[in-house]
C-alpha cells in the first residue's frame, strides 16, 4: 500500500521511520477505545507509544478515522480514538464498509494486522488474541482474528489468548491453522490476566534475537504466510481465584442478558475492571507495555 492510496493516511513519524529505515511497530486501537477506561485509556496509549521509541523503533497505531485509514495517529488523533463516541470496533471484514461510508473505528487484532501487513509492518504488539469462545461447537463463536493470522505474515507478542476463551480449542484451531507459536521464557501457554492458562507449549525463546532469527528460518522456508506468535505471559498475574470468580459470574451474567459474538468480549473484560477492584486494570496495563517492550526488541533485531 502506498502513500498514494486513498483511504490511508500514515503520520509524519511513519512516514520518517519507512525512509529512515527505522523498524516500526504496529498497535491496535481498540484497547484504547474499547478496552481500558477513560480516563486512563489515553495515558496508557501514550505511555505505550512512547515504550516502543524508548525500545528502538516507530509506533504505529492503526484505526479508522472519518473513512480515513491512519498507520499511525498524531496526539490529536489519539485523543479522538480515546474519546469520541462514535468509534465502533471494526475487523477485517468491515474496513471496506467503514471507509466507503466514512465512518470511524478502532481496529481489532484481524483488522490491524490486515492493515499492518498491507502498509509494509510485520510485527505488532497486543493485549491477548481472539479466538474460539466457550460453546463455540454450539455458537459457531470464533475470532476473526485466528483466520486473518492464517494468511498474514506478521509478528505477533501478545499474553496469550483471552481467559475468558475456550483455550485449549483455541490452541488446536492455531495448530489447524498453521499459526506458529512460541513462549517467551515459558513453556506455559499464558492466559491473559494469568501466566498460566494450564496448557503447555512445545517451543520456548529467550531473547529477542531468537525470535529473529526464527523470523529469517519462516523466510527461507516459506512458512511466512501466517504469523508467528510471541506468547508473552504477565509478569505479576491476577490472584486466581478472584480471577475464576470474577470469569464466573461475568460469563453467566452475559448469558443472562443474551450478550453475543463481537460485544462477549468488552462485556466480559468491562466485567473484569468493576468487579476486580482494580486488579484486572492493572495487569491489563502491563500486559500491552510489556508486549511493546518485546515488539520493538524483535523489530529492532529483525532489522538488523
Amino acid at each position: 500500500m502506498s502513500e498514494k492510496f486513498p483511504a490511508c493516511k500514515f503520520s509524519t513519524e511513519v512516514l520518517e521511520a519507512r525512509r529512515a529505515g527505522t523498524p516500526i511497530v504496529a498497535l491496535e486501537s481498540t484497547i484504547i477505545s474499547h478496552g481500558l477506561p477513560r480516563p486512563i485509556n489515553l495515558d496508557v496509549a501514550q505511555e505505550v507509544e512512547e515504550i516502543v521509541r524508548m525500545h528502538g523503533a516507530a509506533p504505529a497505531t492503526i484505526a479508522v478515522l472519518d473513512g480515513v485509514v491512519h498507520i499511525g495517529l498524531s496526539s490529536v488523533q489519539l485523543r479522538d480514538i480515546a474519546n469520541r463516541e462514535d468509534i465502533v470496533k471494526a475487523s477485517s471484514r468491515d474496513l471496506a464498509i467503514t471507509v466507503a461510508k466514512k465512518n470511524s473505528a478502532a481496529t481489532t487484532v484481524a483488522a490491524t494486522a490486515h492493515l499492518a501487513v498491507l502498509s509494509g509492518i510485520h510485527t505488532f504488539a497486543t493485549g491477548g488474541l481472539g479466538g474460539v469462545h466457550r460453546g463455540a461447537n454450539q455458537s459457531f463463536d470464533e475470532s476473526a482474528d485466528l483466520t486473518a493470522l492464517s494468511t498474514l505474515d506478521i509478528t505477533v507478542v501478545c499474553a496469550g489468548v483471552k481467559s475468558i476463551l475456550d483455550v485449549g480449542a483455541t490452541l488446536e484451531r492455531m495448530e489447524t491453522l498453521a499459526i506458529g507459536l512460541v513462549g517467551y521464557r515459558t513453556q506455559s501457554f499464558p492466559g491473559f490476566y494469568l501466566t498460566d492458562s494450564g496448557f503447555s507449549l512445545e517451543h520456548q525463546v529467550n531473547d529477542a534475537k531468537e525470535i529473529a532469527s526464527i523470523l529469517s528460518a519462516r523466510r527461507v522456508l516459506g512458512t511466512n504466510r501466517s504469523a508467528l506468535i510471541v506468547a508473552n505471559p504477565v509478569l505479576q498475574q491476577m490472584d486466581r481465584t478472584l480471577h475464576d470468580k470474577v470469569l464466573a459470574s461475568g460469563l453467566a451474567l452475559a448469558s443472562e442478558q443474551h450478550i453475543i459474538g463481537k460485544e462477549v468480549t468488552p462485556f466480559l473484560l468491562e466485567h473484569f475492571h468493576s468487579h476486580s477492584d482494580g486488579e484486572s486494570l492493572r495487569v491489563n496495563i502491563e500486559i500491552i507495555k510489556s508486549n511493546a517492550a518485546l515488539a520493538a526488541d524483535i523489530a529492532v533485531a529483525s532489522a538488523h
